[in-house]
């Protein structure tokens, strides 16, 4: 039975395909009500988080069905060792009636099922609600995440040792692939954002930026574009970028932050969106010398209590949201 509820029956299951309208719906109600909106289903503009992540992963996500409607939805992301989770978002009508707990628990159990060595979550640094909610999982508070951007500028000659999976032959692309796991592995252990380079590319939601010196790929930079995607009309998203970690990194971020920039320009987007964990502080100095601007932040909390790749000396771009 629902907690602090009679009468109401509660099942937990896979987000059926049938439903991702309403748990689009939920998802903007949901944060919008929370920010304060005047119009809450305004919130986040014509982006998608709901659709582009099912369809990426639909086994491990989550839909709360309250007499049998949805009511609440969660999504589970799989990063080789790492993993995060998000939006998690209950109707607001059933705030604090134990919903929220509820689809926490097949998250959990999916990190333990993938071996998951860090799991994470993006949340509201002030809300004590949230907060609680989380440390009751095992995921503790750590540093802010800045949601940072800037305008796009033309990017010139730039960033001329970059090239584009898009232009990557069928018969390559693995190849591309696992070299680009070779970067993120050497970032952290285990760290493989394959799904997130499949998912741009099958769903043709922007592109995945590849960074070279001669013939060796020394960052990539994962892209939303436009409407429907994560990023929303005008903005080119980063969801994910890596550069290989040498005693050159910070200057090979540069390139990469200005190769960002020029894909975002060749495909008419007038922002350029990324976030990093600031205890990446190198990162977070070079993205602030570079131009972006923090328009929101939020703690990131982990599980075990510990950095993972969170840490200095990492020029890493991705916000877990």
């Amino acid at each position: 039975m629902y907690p602090q509820t009679t009468g109401v029956t509660v099942d937990i299951g896979p987000l059926a395909e049938t439903d991702l309208d309403a748990a689009d719906r939920i998802f903007r109600l949901a944060f919008g009500t929370f920010v304060g909106l005047p119009d809450p289903l305004a919130f986040m503009g014509d982006a998608d988080f709901v659709r582009t992540r099912w369809r990426t992963d639909r086994s491990s996500t989550f839909g709360g069905y309250v007499n049998g409607e949805l009511a609440g939805s969660n999504f589970a992301t799989n990063w080789g060792t790492v993993g995060f989770f998000g939006p998690l978002t209950v109707r607001p009508d059933l705030w604090d009636a134990g919903l929220g707990k509820r689809l926490m628990e097949p998250v959990v159990q999916r990190f333990e099922t993938w071996g998951t060595r860090n799991a994470g979550l993006f949340t509201f640094p002030h809300s004590v609600k949230h907060v609680g909610l989380y440390q009751r999982f095992g995921f503790w508070p750590r540093f802010l995440t800045a949601v940072m951007a800037k305008p796009v500028t033309p990017a010139g000659d730039r960033a001329a040792t970059s090239t584009r999976f898009s232009e990557v032959a069928a018969n390559e692309r693995d190849e591309i692939i696992t070299r680009c796991r070779d970067v993120t592995d050497a970032v952290y252990a285990g760290l493989d954002v394959t799904s997130e380079i499949r998912a741009v590319a099958d769903q043709r939601l922007g592109d995945t930026v590849l960074l070279w010196r001669d013939d060796q790929l020394i960052g990539f930079a994962v892209c939303h574009t436009g409407a429907a995607t994560e990023a929303g009309s005008g903005a080119c998203y980063a969801k994910f970028a890596a550069v290989r970690p040498t005693r050159t990194a910070g200057e090979d971020f540069d390139k990469l932050l200005s190769a960002l920039e020029q894909f975002a320009w060749q495909r008419g987007m007038s922002r350029v969106v990324a976030g990093v964990n600031t205890a990446r502080e190198e990162a977070y100095r070079r993205m602030l010398a570079y131009g972006f601007r923090t328009e929101m932040q939020g703690v990131v909390m982990q599980r075990p209590n510990e950095p993972g790749y969170n840490r200095a000396g990492l020029y890493v771009i991705d916000d877990w949201r």
